[in-house]
């Protein structure tokens, strides 16, 4: 699993329930699914699937890719 820790004091609280309703609520073979999330201490910590490789953002910052390409990848 991963774990995506979220600060309570720094974020609104409306964005980040937000935020985990639309992971709870949506599941895709193409995207990181969310399990579960608890409070620690002062963090939300969400709780996802595992993907190795990274994240999108360094898979298209760091590979030389065509518009095209990234289009591909960020649509899927």
């Amino acid at each position: 699993v991963a774990i995506k820790k979220i600060s309570l004091q720094e974020t609104s609280k409306e964005l980040t329930l937000n935020e985990v309703e639309v992971m709870r609520t949506n599941r895709n073979s193409n995207i990181v699914n969310y399990l579960d999330s608890y409070i620690v201490e002062e963090e939300l910590w969400l709780v996802m699937e595992y993907v190795d490789g990274g994240t999108l953002y360094d898979v298209i910052s760091e590979t030389c890719m065509s518009e095209g390409q990234m289009a591909a990848v960020s649509r899927e």
